[in-house]
């Protein structure tokens, strides 16, 4: 299975959690209550149509290239994000929106069954996290992790949900609007998640340099090809799911064109074996000094 196919497979399983969760913050936030739980309803809905850019955008990104785009349709992964990002940025100023408005409106404090739903939320959440995250690394897709932050975000959310119930429960009337401010608190949690995605997204489009270790890699291998003397510039370029390498090679300087070309060749096909994530090697031979 590729890695384009494994995203996509893990984005259905986000779709079907987010979905899932939605209905049922929204039921237990309305009987409940506990516009806390509300507000993680409105996080999951706006996760749900996340879920479904993001699978739009990884099945537009797996296109293969063509001529008009020679290295791929990749960059829509990082677009796509800047658009969940939105989504995001959204709900988080409706919550905070919401939740001052009910902050100022005296209100009925929350039930205590709440909690039990938030219970098992934070679990199921945490491990949605954990099989995203391990999938977003394996794959490196950016918006697989976009993905899952979400779940994480949720999750955390759904914790100052539960604190936020807790205190109105345990510290009676004048306390109901603990909920609120949890409510809050988890929408300026939601923005400072929007950074932590939009930042890598950003240094993808712009080609920031942010693969040291998969350079050691790459001049490590380079040194174990017979021919190649040494390396010299060696820059990754990151596209989707795929890696673009320029590489600057020394052979030495006797050797016929010929030869040195078949060393290219050797390299490249290690490389691209050795690290099935590079998508081409664009290869520049030089001479050995001295």
């Amino acid at each position: 299975m590729t890695n384009e196919q494994k995203a996509i497979r893990t984005t259905w399983f986000s779709i079907a959690s987010n979905a899932a969760l939605a209905i049922i913050k929204w039921i237990g936030g309305y009987f409940g209550n506990s516009y806390a739980l509300i507000a993680d309803a409105i996080e999951s809905t706006t996760d749900l149509v996340s879920s479904f850019l993001v699978l739009l955008g990884l099945k537009y990104a797996s296109r293969p290239a063509d001529k008009n785009h020679p290295y791929g349709h990749g960059k829509a992964e990082p677009l796509i994000t800047f658009m969940v990002v939105g989504f995001l940025i959204t709900s988080a100023l409706i919550i905070a929106h919401e939740s001052i408005q009910n902050i100022k409106t005296p209100h009925e404090g929350p039930k205590a069954f709440t909690l039990l739903i938030l219970g098992a939320i934070i679990l199921w959440k945490e491990l949605s996290y954990q099989k995203v995250i391990r999938k977003s690394r394996e794959t490196k897709s950016t918006l697989l992790k976009a993905d899952a932050w979400h779940h994480r975000s949720d999750a955390i959310t759904s914790v100052t949900a539960f604190i936020g119930i807790s205190i109105a429960l345990v510290m009676g009337e004048g306390y109901e609007s603990a909920d609120d401010w949890a409510a809050l608190a988890a929408s300026a949690f939601i923005l400072y998640n929007c950074y932590r995605i939009f930042r890598p997204a950003l240094g993808e489009i712009m080609d920031e340099h942010t693969h040291d270790d998969m350079i050691d890699d790459i001049r490590s291998i380079a040194m174990h090809v017979n021919g190649v003397t040494g390396t010299e510039k060696c820059i990754v370029r990151k596209v989707g799911m795929r890696y673009f390498i320029d590489l600057h090679i020394e052979v030495d300087g006797d050797i016929t064109v010929r030869h040195g070309h078949d060393i290219a060749h050797t390299l490249k096909a290690k490389l691209m074996n050795e690290l099935p994530e590079v998508a081409d090697v664009l290869m520049h031979v030089e001479p050995k000094e001295g």
